[in-house]
């Protein structure tokens, strides 16, 4: 007789959208509980019979975080249950995301104690071994009595599918189990023989012949070294097989396919073979889905398993291996149904008894629902004896690609960003943030004064709630506008799912845009000498340029105006002769200055503010002397602003400045000369006298050569005039030798400066600054200084070296000190001289206010070993009267320098020369 069997289905991965909805999900709880070691105990584990198997229960408090292993007890000896024993002798294994294990063992399993088909006793072993390495061992014993076994049992599990018949040969013999003894134990031989003659070889089976639907035949043992299950017990022949044996095959039943295995097994008596078929087919397929509902559909009829004359005595839907009443299913919406060859389960998605999981794809987000259904049939065929199927269905959705939502919070008024990210399973956790300055683990990112929080809801789901202040560095601040920042919040979430440690992540970004930009201001104020100039910074702090008249504020003239800078505000005082000053009017005593100052934003060019200080200075224009000479100056004023003062003159053509540059023109000349004019009223004489451009042509004709322009400037013209009493007498009195009750006459003051700069080459075009030092200069390579006046526009004044040295220390009296330049020479005694270079006159305005020179690396030596140090350059340096014929000023080698720190110099107008000490920047020595 042909017996044909039926196995459970495979998994089945599908993929299908689902829309978002409430999610009954059960929270994990009170994960850390950890039971009693080595005890023997059953807190924390459940047995149930259920039908023709056990279901072992493991609850998540004895397991979660732990590494969990099970045994099966075969007589004195323990059997790990590993995956390629589980399918052969009849265990499947499953877990759930919180450690809740269930072990599925079938009564007809390889170890089970078996008292006549009707009572088994299955003893397992839990081992739970924690990250110490401990381990805590529980035991594990249930009796199961079953009496109601069909003439065929068909049980299909998750790994492996199982049928017995009940139809063996009269003559086989079987096992069967010694009765206990009291309290519980057994004889040590529990197992003996139900006839007293010897079986001819193990269970009578001689050999088996599977069909893949070709024949291929094994001995026993061979079958069983592959790893089928083959066994009788007192009444049924029981055949076990994995799903991925070689011996099975896939075949289509209704559009369902199907996986097949025949066996035929043979019993061998002394002169006599008995042969038993047995097929199985399990459906692979028959899952589909809507955003709503599952349909688990399969064969009604499987023409591969017996007589098509099949009638259904029973059918029952179960979950987790328990069959559920109809109430039940009504109350969870579960359906099942006969639909012409089909019989179909319907189960909504998102119900109790299953669960949602939170998988990654790609580093996506999604879940998907699982629920373990069970199909229970009972049928007989055209009359013959009984079949029972039994079907355990683990059923998972396809993959639900689920965003989170980005949901921004924030209110600008708390200048915080508040942000919201969800929502999320259970069974994700928040690890990290990503932010501009780096990764913050969330209790980092707590402690550093960030908020972080995880929302719970009643449906087990979770969201995080993030908040940033806005002043924090993390924070990217932007400037789009003159007056409007933008604040953008970077952030990658690091998240993972347990308890599998999967890890993936959600990038985002949050921008506020606020008008909250307080612009940087200028006020100022002048004295007599100097414009006094504050910049306040705003809220932008220094992060603009300043422009003082027509130029950005280099550092340089940063130290010239001497910068003060502080967290909230930057000074500088400019003298009203300073280059950046323009000039308005002129009075006989006063000259009127303007200074601009501009703030400008780099990057996009945006005047931030735009100030201008106009002051009257107090300053000798004209100067009437008693002798009948008058004295003028001409100042370049902006309204003029093409004139070159050198081209003015009196109203004689031939009187021209007796000096001039880029900004003034000074005449000096006798009352009665260079076109004055005198006339006489009320006793008063005044000599008179203008100063033009000769030919009094506007400026711009003049400089162009006749050729007008389209809007020509405005003529110049300034007038002098003196006033004389007369018929006054004045009396004066002097003296060969100074009384000493007589006042002396009073010295002027002033100041000059002087500056040691080192310059990039010989041209003498750039120089190094000061955030340049130390500069690095290579052996045998020249340095080339500059000495220079500045400011002075005094052509009485020549500058001259009088000595500079070198030494390894920045104090100019240190030791060792190499001479370069001696007296105003070079030092003969240096076998490698000092060069002086030329200050050409068309190259400077004031040649006599500069020296230059060159000195070569390797002149210093020390003991015949050239130096690879550091080298500090020293000067002093005498400002002489070019009348005056003594001493230095007259010394035939006068040569120019130049040098990095200012020095101001007072020059006394009683003396024929000052002295101005002056040092370089360190300057490193490298031979390679």
């Amino acid at each position: 007789m042909t017996w044909l069997l039926g196995i459970c289905t495979l998994w089945l991965l599908m993929v299908v959208v689902l829309p978002q909805r409430n999610f009954n999900v059960s929270p994990r709880k009170n994960l850390n509980v950890v039971p009693a070691r080595n005890v023997n105990h059953r807190t924390g584990l459940k047995t149930d019979c259920l039908g023709s198997y056990m279901r072992l229960t493991v609850d998540k408090s004895l397991t979660f975080g732990n590494q969990v292993e099970f045994d099966a007890v075969n007589g004195s000896q323990m059997e790990p249950i590993n995956p390629s024993l589980a399918a052969k002798c009849g265990f499947s294994i499953d877990s759930d995301p919180w450690g809740n294990y269930k072990v599925f063992a079938s009564l007809l399993n390889c170890f089970a104690g078996n008292e006549d088909d009707t009572m088994f006793d299955i003893e397992m072993r839990v081992r739970v071994r924690g990250v110490k390495m401990e381990q805590d061992i529980f035991q594990v014993d249930k009796t199961c009595n079953y009496d109601q076994w069909a003439p065929r049992e068909i049980l299909c599990d998750r790994n492996y599918m199982e049928v017995s018949v009940n139809r063996l040969p009269g003559e086989i013999t079987a096992l069967r189990r010694r009765p206990k003894m009291a309290g519980g134990q057994r004889f040590d031989d529990q197992w003996t023989d139900t006839v007293s003659e010897a079986i001819t070889s193990r269970y009578n089976i001689w050999r088996v012949v599977f069909f893949t639907p070709k024949q291929k035949a094994m001995v026993l043992e061979d079958a069983l070294r592959t790893g089928y299950g083959l066994t009788t017990t007192r009444s049924r022949l029981v055949l076990r097989s994995g799903y991925d044996m070689p011996e099975t095959y896939v075949e289509n039943v209704n559009g369902v396919p199907m996986k097949i295995i025949r066996v035929t097994t043979y019993f061998k008596k002394q002169w006599s073979v008995t042969m038993l078929d047995t097929v199985a087919a399990c459906p692979t397929g028959g899952l589909s889905f809507t955003d709503e509902m599952i349909t688990w559909s399969f064969p009604r009829f499987n023409p591969l398993m017996g007589s098509p004359e099949t009638t259904i005595l029973e059918m029952f839907m179960g979950i987790d291996g328990k069959r559920i009443d109809s109430a039940q299913m009504t109350a969870r919406g579960y359906i099942l149904t006969i639909m012409d060859n089909q019989i179909v389960m319907k189960i909504p998605i998102g119900g109790p008894d299953g669960y949602y999981k939170s998988h990654v794809v790609s580093n996506q987000y999604h879940i998907r629902y699982i629920i373990e259904a069970m199909l229970e049939l009972l049928w007989s065929e055209g009359g013959m004896d009984a079949t029972r199927y039994k079907v355990l269905f683990p059923i998972r959705t396809p993959l639900m690609p689920r965003p989170p939502q980005f949901v921004d919070l924030t209110q600008t008024d708390q200048q915080m960003f508040d942000v919201f990210l969800g929502t999320f399973l259970y069974d994700v956790e928040l690890v990290n943030i990503t932010f501009s300055g780096g990764v913050l683990t969330v209790a980092e990112a707590n402690v550093r004064g960030f908020n972080i929080q995880e929302q719970r809801f009643q449906n087990g789901s979770k969201a995080f709630r993030l908040q940033v202040p806005f002043s924090d560095v993390f924070v990217v601040k932007s400037q789009v506008d003159l007056l409007v920042t933008v604040y953008t919040l970077p952030l990658i979430y690091g998240f993972m799912i347990l308890p599998e440690n999967t890890p993936f992540s959600y990038t985002t970004s949050v921008d506020v845009t606020l008008q909250d930009v307080v612009l940087p201001a200028v006020g100022g104020s002048c004295d007599d000498e100097k414009f006094h100039i504050t910049i306040s910074f705003g809220s932008m702090g220094k992060t603009f340029n300043i422009m003082l008249g027509t130029r950005n504020l280099t550092p340089e003239r940063s130290a010239e105006y001497g910068l003060e800078e502080n967290a909230t505000h930057i000074s500088l005082a400019v003298p009203f002769l300073a280059a950046d000053v323009a000039f308005e009017l002129m009075y006989p005593s006063s000259l009127r200055a303007r200074l601009d100052v501009l703030l400008w934003e780099p990057i996009n060019t945006w005047t931030l503010s735009d100030f201008s200080l106009a002051c009257n200075f107090p300053m000798t224009m004209t100067e009437c002397f008693s002798n009948g000479s008058m004295s003028a100056l001409a100042v370049k004023v902006e309204s003029v602003p093409q004139l070159v003062p050198r081209q003015l003159t009196l109203r004689d053509p031939s009187c021209r400045p007796k000096f001039s540059n880029d900004r003034f023109a000074y005449f000096s000349f006798d009352a009665n000369s260079c076109g004055t004019t005198r006339t006489f009223y009320d006793g008063i004489m005044t000599y008179a006298n203008e100063i033009t451009l000769g030919n009094g042509l506007p400026v711009n004709q003049q400089i162009k050569k006749g050729v007008p322009t389209s809007s020509p400037d405005p003529e110049y013209r300034v007038t002098m005039s003196c006033f004389y009493t007369l018929n006054d007498t004045q009396t004066i009195a002097f003296f060969t030798k100074p009384r000493e009750s007589e006042p002396l006459p009073e010295t002027g003051f002033g100041e000059l400066q002087v500056v040691l700069r080192l310059a990039w080459d010989d041209s003498y075009n750039n120089y190094y600054v000061e955030e340049d030092y130390p500069v690095v200069q290579y052996l045998r390579s020249p340095l080339f200084f500059e000495v220079v006046l500045l400011q002075s526009t005094d052509p009485q004044i020549e500058l001259v070296l009088e000595n500079c040295w070198a030494t390894l220390k920045q104090d100019r009296n240190s030791t060792p000190r190499w001479d370069l330049i001696v007296d105003g020479c070079v030092n003969l005694g240096d076998r490698y001289e000092t060069v002086f270079h030329p200050v050409h006159p068309k190259a400077v305005l004031y040649p006599s206010h500069m020296k230059r020179f060159e000195i070569k690396m390797f002149t210093f030596v020390q003991n015949e070993v050239m130096l690879q140090d550091q080298i500090f350059v020293h000067c002093d340096a005498v400002l002489c009267d070019i009348n005056q014929n003594d001493g230095i000023c007259k010394r035939l080698c006068p040569s120019p320098i130049p040098l990095k720190t200012v020095k101001k110099v007072r020059r006394d107008t009683n003396v024929p020369f000052q002295r101005a000490r002056l040092s370089s920047g360190k300057i490193l020595l490298s031979s390679s």
